[in-house]
C-alpha cells in the first residue's frame, strides 16, 4: 500500500515534527482541492486552471491590464502569461491592444464573449468550492480563516527575515 507524505508522517509522528506535519497536512489538503478544480474545470468547460485563474484576474477589471501586472497578480513570469494570452487571444476570449504612450506595453481585457463564458465558470466553480469545503461549519470555516490568516502571517515574517 501506497501512502502520501501526510499519512507516513501521523503513523510515524516520532520521525516527523509537529511543523512539518502541518505542512505535509496543509499541502495535501492544497494538493486535492487543485487537482478536483482542474479536473472538473477540464471536464465541464475543457479550460485548464491556468486560463481559468488568466481570466479571473481580467473580470475584476473592465479596461484589462498589462501583461506585467497580470503576472504580477498571478505570480507567474511574463512568458508564462504570455502564452497563456497568446491562445485565449486566440480563441476570442481576449483582446489585446498596445498602449497610446509606450508601444512596448500591451493591455489585454476580456472579450464580451471571454467575460460571459468566464462568469459560467466562475459560477460553477463557486459552487465546487462549496461542495469541497461542505463538511465544514461556519464556525469551522471561520476559525480556519483565522487560523490560516496566522500562519500566512508567520510564513511572510520568515521570509522577510530571510532575506534581510
Amino acid at each position: 500500500m501506497i501512502l502520501d507524505s501526510e499519512t507516513k508522517a501521523v503513523e510515524l509522528p516520532d520521525d516527523h515534527g509537529t511543523e512539518l506535519r502541518l505542512w505535509l497536512r496543509l499541502l495535501t489538503c492544497t494538493t486535492l482541492i487543485e487537482g478536483e478544480v482542474r479536473s472538473r474545470l477540464r471536464e465541464k468547460f475543457d479550460v485548464t486552471l491556468p486560463r481559468f485563474d488568466l481570466m479571473a484576474q481580467l473580470d475584476k477589471v473592465s479596461d484589462g491590464m498589462t501583461l506585467s501586472d497580470l503576472s504580477k497578480r498571478m505570480m507567474v513570469s511574463n512568458g508564462n502569461v504570455t502564452g497563456l494570452v497568446e491562445r485565449l487571444v486566440e480563441s476570442g476570449h481576449l483582446d489585446r491592444r498596445t498602449s497610446e504612450t509606450d508601444r512596448r506595453v500591451q493591455f489585454i481585457r476580456l472579450t464580451k464573449a471571454g467575460r460571459a463564458e468566464f462568469r459560467k465558470m466562475a459560477a460553477e466553480h463557486e459552487k465546487w468550492i462549496a461542495d469541497v469545503f461542505g463538511d465544514l461549519s461556519p464556525k469551522d470555516i471561520r476559525e480556519l480563516m483565522r487560523l490560516l490568516a496566522k500562519t500566512k502571517g508567520s510564513a511572510q515574517r520568515s521570509a522577510k527575515a530571510r532575506s534581510a
